[in-house]
Order: structure tokens, then sequence, then C-alpha cells
């Protein structure tokens, strides 16, 4: 009794292994179907990307606020 009660064990995960193993087979054809179409009637137009203007470390800071944090660092410094 007890070997039977084993095959059945071993069979019934062979057989879940293999239903899984055959769902998730039909569901990678079937994604790359899908994107394969939506790629094809609805291609996707990719436009140029615009440049990314860079500031310079003098006109990121406005002056009043440099001299606000020189005169933290200073009153930090002379603790």
């Amino acid at each position: 009794m007890q070997s039977a009660l084993i095959e059945q064990g071993f069979s019934l995960m062979l057989y879940g292994m293999g239903v899984v193993f055959t769902f998730l087979t039909l569901l990678i054809f079937a994604t790359s179907g899908m994107s394969k179409v939506i790629q094809r009637w609805f291609p996707q137009v990719e436009e140029p990307a615009k440049p990314v203007r860079k500031k310079s470390a003098k006109t990121a800071v406005s002056p009043l606020t440099l001299k606000i944090i020189q005169a933290a660092i200073e009153q930090h410094r002379s603790r």
C-alpha cells in the first residue's frame, strides 16, 4: 500500500509540473505574439531627445544664497 501511495504522489507531481510547464510555455508564445502584433500595427515613433542645458555652478545659486552659505560656514568654523 505504501508504494502505491508513493507512485500516485509521483504521478500527480509529474502531471502538475507538466501542466504548469505547458501553461507557461503557451503564455510565453502568446505574449510574444501579441507584442509582435502590436509592434506591427501600432509602431511607436520615437522623438529625438532634447538636449539638456546644464547650469553652471555660479548661475545655479543666487548671490544672496551664496553669502548665506558662506556666513553659516564661517560661523560653524569659529566655534
